[in-house]
């Protein structure tokens, strides 16, 4: 198959890929298109039974698969968030209408691409003077500045807090109330300008607002998106939604989703309770293939620094 630009270099390619399918004429589902990276790879293993499912919300993501993975018989392309993959599965066939069974492999990249980041009109990045908006569906749900002007300020703590790990999230959220009742913010420059200072007086040293800066921003993306809500629900749906024998393969880059991905993959629910049957028996629906997660080496992290944070984990349905 042609290969065509894509958003970034796929992380833990050949590793993802290899550990999923099992089966050249199974039944395949890529739940962050992207690019096409992982998809591409996975189209280039399957035989000519074999198709693959792949989903994405965003525009742009539709865009590429409309145009480089045109005429492919064997791959659907879905415009839809991931946590909704029992019911296109139901849609497609793939699925009984119970929703259980039929896929032999889901694949998970959960890491923002890059090509995010650098449209500037998105408002991902703190590196542009940029409208404040950060939807990976630019057509539906609140925006960055909806929340950054509109959330209480107990709100705000507890989304910095939760979902960027923001140590001095009280006080920022405090400024961030007090900045807007002045004028609201709208740009993420302008939401730049009120977080440097907070970083570097909270820090003690000037350059630390850089490392508060990205978890800002990745605090704000993971609450307009209901991205650990959609997570959930889509790792809830590959437990269903794969046969026995069927791989679930995630790749995540920061510890609330690791934690999330682990949980599921040894308990088969997120909060990683053990149940037991009467004789102590461990009750699950899935395993994981290793207790080890995989991680990228020196060489892959050298060539694409994003992959730096990532780890692999893959599980089995029993």
């Amino acid at each position: 198959m042609e290969k065509c630009p894509t958003y970034h270099i796929p992380v833990l390619l050949d590793a993802s890929v290899s550990s999923l399918l099992t089966k050249p004429d199974g039944l395949y589902a890529d739940m962050t298109f992207g690019g096409g990276g992982h998809s591409r790879e996975i189209l280039s293993r399957l035989s000519g039974s074999g198709h693959l499912y792949s989903f994405d919300q965003d525009a742009d993501a539709e865009q590429v698969a409309a145009q480089d993975f045109q005429g492919q018989d064997r791959f659907t392309f879905v415009r839809s968030n991931f946590r909704y993959l029992r019911n296109w599965m139901r849609y497609y066939g793939v699925v009984d209408s119970e929703g259980r069974g039929g896929l032999d492999g889901v694949l998970a990249d959960l890491g923002v691409s890059s090509h995010h980041f650098d449209t500037e009109e998105r408002g991902f990045s703190y590196r542009f003077d940029a409208p404040l908006d950060m939807r990976m569906n630019g057509r539906a749900g609140r925006t960055a500045a909806d929340i950054v002007n509109q959330a209480g300020e107990d709100d705000l703590a507890r989304i910095l807090l939760l979902y960027g790990e923001v140590k001095q999230a009280r006080a920022l959220a405090r400024q961030i109330v007090r900045q807007r009742q002045q004028a609201p913010i709208l740009t993420t420059a302008q939401l730049r300008d009120i977080v440097e200072p907070q970083g570097s007086t909270s820090a003690g040293r000037p350059g630390r607002s850089r490392g508060l800066l990205p978890q800002v921003f990745q605090a704000l993306r993971m609450e307009v998106n209901h991205e650990m809500e959609a997570l959930e629900a889509m790792l809830e749906a590959s437990i269903a939604c794969l046969k026995p024998g069927g791989r679930l393969a995630v790749i995540t880059y920061h510890s609330l989703e690791d934690r999330m991905v682990k949980n599921i993959m040894r308990s088969g629910n997120v909060e990683g309770r053990i149940q037991q049957d009467f004789y102590g028996n461990r009750l699950s629906p899935i395993r994981p293939l290793s207790n080890k997660v995989i991680t990228p080496g020196p060489e892959e992290q050298q060539q694409n620094p994003r992959s730096r944070s990532a780890k692999l984990r893959i599980a089995e349905i029993l």
